[in-house]
């Protein structure tokens, strides 16, 4: 237990909070236990070491573990909250709970039985609180954390504030929210290095090793946590790996399953179980006409990969077409839900509709459509029916 605290206390010296993500205060931290959610590398694990240090002295009262840590190999997680919290803990932080085997019902437990603790704990984006062996949908508050935005970026490289903008807003007022941000920072001068390396926050670490540091964390889900997660064995990984090099040299496409089933050797009902562990491991984004979705038994209409970034990382040569769509995608789907659409790129639950492009692309496709706009690359300012593309990244 006294490893655990100097541990935890190493790690509470060491935190920066001068660079602090605006996610923090998305979450309500008055509620007892509460879940977050997302892909490797988006930075949980320093958001929670942050939120304690902004929040608590480094004394008994708090404490952070990782249940990756080899203590959990011979000691049981419930038994050392249960002695923490009899010795007048109040808020302890659990990392990678999913390396734990019984996280979901030893959760529940110390929530039945220790009712003035407070608790948050970090999971992988595969983690489906209801279908653990404890539901836990009644007990915890769960929140899903992407990786940075265009804007939270911005402020990191400039430590200029910026605020946030609903999809709403963006539309109708895009012009006056343009000029007011031009006037603070040129956002074309950043703009290609985020889509190149800004989704992750460990980029500030090294931006010369960031994509190094991509693969293995690519590398680790591919291996790791969605073989954990699928207990898909071993021998099959080679088979996800393949198809994610299959996807990721040609996204984002319109697939084909019985061509994608033939080039990989995967069958289509174990291809479609695979596309959706790597959706759900946020390394794809699948693109459905609306009314259908990833439990449908409709393909997608297009695969993506999740961010730009990737494309990067895993394509032979990454398009500058495909990069938009895939970043707009990206943003997009933070707020809102996101369908194909036949005659344009894009449509919103809201009845926004996008067709994406050039400074120099034509508005034929959107003549006359109603609420359809031109979403276009390298303009700072647009005109009426014209956006320019990294606006959308103000969305959160």
């Amino acid at each position: 237990m006294q490893r655990l605290y100097s541990q935890f206390y190493e790690k509470y010296a060491l935190v920066q909070t001068s660079q602090v993500r605006n996610f923090i205060n998305t979450i309500d931290w008055d509620n007892r236990f509460i879940g977050i959610k997302g892909s490797r590398g988006v930075g949980k694990t320093t958001l929670l070491l942050q939120y304690i240090r902004l929040n608590f002295k480094p004394d008994k009262s708090v404490l952070y573990i990782s249940l990756d840590n080899l203590y959990f190999l011979e000691n049981n997680f419930y038994d050392l909250v249960d002695d923490f919290y009899k010795k007048g803990g109040q808020f302890i932080a659990i990392d990678e709970v999913h390396k734990y085997a019984n996280w979901a019902l030893e959760i529940k437990n110390i929530y039945d039985n220790m009712p003035n603790l407070k608790l948050v704990f970090t999971g992988s984006s595969l983690l489906h609180i209801h279908q653990a062996k404890a539901d836990l949908s009644r007990r915890v508050v769960v929140y899903d954390m992407p990786g940075l935005s265009f804007r939270e970026f911005l402020q990191f490289e400039t430590n200029i504030n910026f605020n946030c903008y609903s999809l709403h807003e963006i539309v109708e007022n895009h012009v006056g929210i343009s000029i007011e941000i031009t006037q603070k920072v040129k956002p074309l001068q950043h703009f290609s290095n985020y889509l190149n390396y800004g989704y992750y926050p460990f980029y500030l670490d090294n931006k010369r090793a960031f994509h190094q540091k991509l693969s293995e964390v690519i590398l680790t889900v591919l291996e790791i946590d969605i073989p954990q997660y699928a207990l898909i064995q071993t021998a099959n990984i080679v088979m996800l790996k393949k198809l994610l090099a299959v996807i990721s040299n040609a996204v984002p496409f319109k697939p084909n399953m019985n061509s994608i089933s033939e080039r990989t050797g995967i069958s289509l009902n174990t291809m479609k179980n695979y596309l959706k562990l790597l959706n759900e491991a946020q390394l794809l984004n699948l693109l459905y006409v609306e009314d259908k979705g990833i439990n449908s038994l409709g393909k997608p209409e297009k695969i993506y990969l999740n961010n730009s970034n990737l494309m990067y990382n895993l394509g032979k040569e990454a398009d500058i077409g495909s990069i938009r769509e895939t970043f707009f995608f990206n943003q997009l789907q933070q707020v809102s839900s996101v369908h194909a659409e036949q005659q344009v790129d894009f449509k919103v639950k809201e009845g926004y509709m996008f067709e994406l492009g050039g400074r120099n692309k034509k508005p034929h496709q959107i003549l006359n459509k109603e609420a359809t706009f031109l979403v276009k690359d390298d303009i700072e300012i647009g005109t009426d029916l014209n956006i320019p593309l990294w606006l959308f990244g103000f969305l959160y």
